[in-house]
Parts: C-alpha cells; structure tokens; sequence
C-alpha cells in the first residue's frame, strides 16, 4: 500500500490584508498539486481585489499592494468560489490537502464565501471528505519537545525543504507540501501505517490538546488569553458563543 506521504498531495495558501479570520480578506492564493514525490508541481493561482485598503503591515510582509490588486484581482465573489470548487475536485480526486496552520487558511476561506456567495466551505465539498494535513499539527505532535520556532520558515530549514520567495502564496503552499512529505518520512514508525482519513481525525485531537496547553502556558505568564481549540476550520462566531 502507497503511504501517504509518498501518494498525491495538494496544499494551499493564501496571502491576506491581515490575521483575523472574521474581518480580513484574501489578496492571493494558491493550489499546488503533486502526483508523486519528486514529480512536476502543478499551481493554479488567484488574485482578488479585496475591496478593501491593504494596511501598510501586511505590505511589509507580502509586498502586495492596493494598486497591484485592483489592477490584476479579480472579484472577491468571483474569485473565492473558483478556490472552494478547485478543493473540492481535488478532495474528490483522492488527494489529501496540505494547508499549514489550517486553521488560519481554511477558516478565512470560509468567511470569504459566508461574506461573498452566502454559503459555507463545506457545501462546496460535495462527493469527497476534505482531508486536510497540517505540517504545524504534525510536528509538534511527532516532535513535541524540541525547542524553537515552528513557523513555515522554521520547520523548512529544519526538514531540509528548499522555501523560495517566502510569503508568495504558490511557493508557500510547495515548501509546505514537500514539508508534510519529510515530516512523514522522518517519522514513519510513530505514525504506525495510518492513512489519511486516520490522521485527519488524529491531528483534531492533537490540535485541541496543543492550544489547550499554549492556554495554560498564556496563564502561567500572566497574560491568559483563549486559544481556539477547533481544526481545521474555526466555528462561526455565533455558533463559537
């Protein structure tokens, strides 16, 4: 049996006006595809003019600007739907789905599509489960008392992953794939043979006991703030409440 890590992957990512998954909007994205370690790397991109101003923060860190977006996006509608029916072939199409900090990506996605089409992610996801893998999850799981940062950054120069053009959405979501392949590889033994429809199931327990600890941790600094403890895809506010 193909191992998952050696099977067809998909990942996505995106670059956004900021962290909030309530308020903020997607600028870029990106879905990579790959049938088999060390194959071609096919992507497919957008660009969407969010409609709103680009804070000058979130430029530093992406370089993408209003005048840029207005000229080359296309509406936000227009634009979010053609990503959450470009997940759901993949997810039918067998391929798990790679999205670091799922979370973040995941969520914000589906807030696009409550704000611009009036229906959630998970009806576009018909006829195949979305099997997300998360390469944040997984290490800290598999690898739960190194020290040090576990950015995307961070976690590529620790698994020998090449990570290009950093904060461009395509070479995000390659560096993060090829990522979830050396995190499977290096740790075959403790992740026993599960598939991918196992591990997602797994990583929402794990995901849950990772921020209930950061929770505790925020306590005893001084500092206690919640951590969302849902994966990979936030509750609604309303619900949340």
């Amino acid at each position: 049996m193909t191992l998952w890590y050696e099977a067809a992957l998909a990942s996505f990512d995106t670059e956004t006006t900021g962290v909030d998954v309530e308020r903020d909007r997607i600028v870029t994205a990106a879905l990579v595809v790959q049938e088999a370690p060390g194959g071609p790397v096919l992507r497919r991109d957008w660009v969407v003019d969010p409609g709103l101003p680009i804070p000058a923060q979130a430029t530093a860190v992406h370089g993408l600007t209003d005048a840029w977006a207005r000229e080359h996006g296309s509406a936000p509608g227009v634009a979010v739907e053609e990503m959450a029916r470009a997940l759901a072939e993949s997810a039918r199409a067998g391929r798990p789905l790679v999205v670091m900090n799922a979370p973040y990506d995941l969520t914000l996605l589906d807030r696009e599509l409550r704000r611009h089409r009036g229906l959630t992610l998970g009806q576009y996801l018909t006829g195949a489960p979305l099997l997300v893998l998360d390469p944040w999850v997984l290490d800290k799981r598999l690898d739960r008392y190194r020290k040090g940062r576990r950015n995307l950054g961070a976690l590529c120069e620790f698994y020998g992953i090449a990570l290009t053009e950093a904060h461009d959405a395509a070479a995000d979501a390659t560096a993060a794939l090829e990522l979830t392949r050396a995190i499977g590889r290096r740790h075959q033994g403790q992740l026993e043979g599960l598939t991918a429809a196992e591990l997602h199931l797994r990583q929402a327990v794990w995901h849950a006991g990772q921020a209930r600890g950061l929770e505790q941790w925020f306590s005893r600094s001084g500092a206690p703030a919640p951590v969302d403890t849902a994966w990979p895809l936030r509750l609604p506010l309303e619900r949340a409440a």
